[in-house]
């Protein structure tokens, strides 16, 4: 057995069942390997289709997601989503071809330092010399990705390392390197407070019934970023909703009275925090985003398990602040956020994947998620093209219905994914909402830099027509009792709707 065939073996053996990718020369022996496995190899239209829907898989749910490219300009299509996942924190392995070690350095077709431009984007970019690297750095990737989860991993495999028959295997055994040494201090911190807050990430998704259970005991309030909507249920009157940029008035008013402020696998952001309180209390896997006074690196679950709370009673206090919230528009025939409330009320309990533009605001603002990774999109990065490879990837992963809502856009910057959609036949339906510009941009230019609108307005094609070329079913609408009336039918992916709507601008951050 060749290094290829046993890095497919060890996919295999670690229940890494599908990945993502599009074949080239210098990965070959790779696919050869693949070609005879149980794998489902997922082939994209684009190698930013393949890294995204690879993301999409791990955001759904947690496992490793696998992306695999050939060389050079294989390869460097993924920087976009691997600068994606890397902002989110996410579980995803991407397996690149190269040229013969014997080229490494050189001006050879096809060749680019691969390594080095993946490694500001990556948590590590490897590049094994021998087969033997090549199975220790495929073992010690996988392990991290599975129990300390802080960002994509990147192995670049050339193509004669790959053909290499003499190599070692390895069992790996880790220590965990956590530094759980601030927790008697955090304790303390924790029973001298009566008004405590817990701001939940990503990070907290493993231990949400846990969380749970705590917040009900406890009656301690909570706040969420936005990738930890839905670890509490967002009925219970314990959450408060998202903090800092789009926080609600109860959740702004208990970041400001609370005395003691818990951040459990959040990164702490400027978009998370407005400045940093005093007694903070961060605990994440990830010691280079720890923050504050109080750092714990470790896991949430460890951090639960060596904790004691207090009942504490301020949560009737917040619910005196007003915490009504006026959008307006939402009944207007036919504006962005009322096809995007009617879409949301439509399709409640589904995994929904945006991308980036002014229809995401609307997403987030209105959408009500009761579990975890209910909605797939990246806030720190927010490239456009992200919600149709994601949903995909969310699909594959699943096995459910995905609803994906796309600006006119956005939408385009993915669009060739239609093929791979249809060629999988998944339950996705795609929304497409199109008010014919980059309408954020355009409020940005009027609203900010006093300008006429430059270079927003959009000529789009006819993307009913679009769709159906792909062989999938789409539907054209441009008022709000046509769009009712194609909601109220049993919709089953693959779907297109295009939805028409007035131009409208989005509500800003206080």
């Amino acid at each position: 057995m060749n290094v290829a065939g046993k890095i497919v073996e060890i996919l295999v053996e670690e229940d890494i069942i599908d990945v993502f990718g599009i074949p080239g020369e210098q990965i070959m022996p790779l696919y050869e390997a693949l070609s005879k496995s149980e794998i489902n190899h997922v082939l994209t239209k684009h190698e930013q289709g393949a890294a995204t829907a690879a993301d999409g898989y791990a955001r759904s749910t947690g496992k490793i997601g696998v992306c695999i490219t050939t060389a050079s300009p294989g390869a460097l299509n993924t920087a976009m989503p691997l600068a994606t996942a890397f902002k989110d924190n996410l579980p995803v392995l991407i397996l690149t071809g190269d040229n013969e070690l014997k080229y490494r350095g050189s001006d050879h077709f096809q060749s680019t330092p691969q390594v080095e431009m993946f490694k500001h984007i990556t948590r590590a970019s490897y590049n094994p010399l021998n087969g033997t690297e090549a199975m220790y750095m495929l073992r010690a990737s996988i392990y991290e990705l599975k129990n300390f989860p802080k960002g994509p991993i990147h192995i670049n495999l050339s193509k004669d390392v790959l053909l290499q028959e003499d190599f070692d295997d390895f069992d790996l055994c880790y220590l965990c390197e956590d530094d759980m040494s601030n927790l008697s201090r955090a304790q303390e911190v924790i029973d001298n407070a009566e008004r405590p807050l817990l701001i939940l990430g990503a990070g907290a998704i493993s231990q949400a019934q846990a969380i749970e259970n705590i917040v009900n005991e406890y009656q301690i309030p909570v706040a969420t970023t936005f990738h930890g909507m839905g670890v509490i249920p967002e009925r219970n009157p314990l959450n408060l909703g998202l903090c800092r940029t789009r926080a609600t008035e109860r959740g702004k008013y208990a970041f400001e009275n609370a005395d003691c402020i818990i951040g459990l696998g959040i990164k702490a952001s400027e978009r998370t925090l407005p400045e940093m309180p005093e007694n903070f209390i961060h605990v994440n896997i990830n010691k280079d985003v720890l923050v504050g006074n109080y750092p714990i690196h470790g896991k949430v679950a460890d951090f639960l398990a060596e904790i004691k709370f207090k009942p504490v009673d301020w949560i009737d206090e917040i619910s005196q602040v007003d915490d009504s919230y006026h959008i307006e528009g939402l009944d207007d025939d036919l504006k962005p956020q009322t096809a995007i409330k009617r879409i949301l009320e439509r399709f409640p309990d589904n995994i929904v994947a945006s991308g980036a533009g002014s229809h995401t605001t609307w997403v987030t603002l209105l959408k009500k998620s009761q579990r975890p990774r209910q909605l797939l999109f990246s806030g720190a990065m927010a490239p456009m093209g992200y919600g149709l490879p994601a949903a995909i990837g969310a699909g594959i992963a699943t096995g459910e219905k995905v609803i994906v809502i796309n600006g006119d856009g956005d939408f385009q910057m993915n669009l060739q994914e239609l093929a791979t959609l249809k060629q999988q036949d998944l339950d996705v339906i795609v929304f497409i909402i199109n008010n014919s510009e980059f309408g954020i941009i355009r409020q940005w230019e009027e609203s900010f830099y006093d300008m006429e609108p430059y270079q927003v307005k959009l000529e789009n094609p006819d993307f009913v027509k679009l769709a159906s070329s792909y062989g999938i079913d789409a539907v054209r609408v441009d008022n709000l009792d046509d769009l009712e009336m194609i909601l109220d039918k049993d919709l089953t992916g693959p779907l297109v709707i295009e939805v028409i709507v007035e131009s409208e601008d989005i509500p800003l951050p206080s």
